[in-house]
């Protein structure tokens, strides 16, 4: 099994939140309050949110999801709003390089960032949410707090 969490890249373009993002829509782990405080130390604001003509995909031996289109379907997830431009290089460092920064429009009418899957892997079913508090949540969101430090400075490091 490939590594459970995402541990960033290096390679990601310093340049990549350029445009100011504003809301974050999340689909996956970033749902989970615990995997939120572990990686920016709080919960930011947040409501329920949903994009069409995406889903949240499970992938072959990850624990997490990933977004891609769907014509047919819709993903379900929350709308993340008032974040720092700390807790935007940090998020951006936790996702790997096999996620796109990319514009969505929402069901409420919104439009949000949202990290879109780029890799292979894509399973035929969904990713199960409850599965995965259920049976990874609690361990997945303690290497989530101590990964945290070395996302912060990478995170730093890339802004220069």
């Amino acid at each position: 099994m490939r590594d459970t969490i995402p541990t960033g890249s290096d390679s990601v373009p310093a340049n990549r939140l350029a445009d100011g993002p504003v809301a974050l829509f999340v689909y996956g782990t970033l749902q989970f309050e615990g995997v939120l405080t572990g990686l920016v130390g709080r919960v930011p604001d947040h409501r329920p949110a949903t994009a069409p003509g995406w889903r949240a995909a499970a992938l072959d031996g990850r624990v997490y999801p990933g977004l891609v289109p769907a014509p047919a379907s819709e993903a379900h997830g929350l709308l993340l709003t008032g974040m720092s431009e700390r807790e935007w290089r940090i998020l951006d460092t936790f996702e790997d390089d096999q996620y796109d920064l990319r514009r969505l429009d929402l069901a409420c009418g919104s439009t949000a960032w949202a990290y879109v899957w780029q890799g292979g892997d894509v399973r035929a079913e969904d990713w199960d949410a409850r599965d995965f508090q259920d049976r990874h949540l609690q361990d997945y969101a303690a290497r989530c707090a101590r990964i945290a430090p070395g996302l912060e400075a990478k995170a730093s490091i890339r802004r220069r």
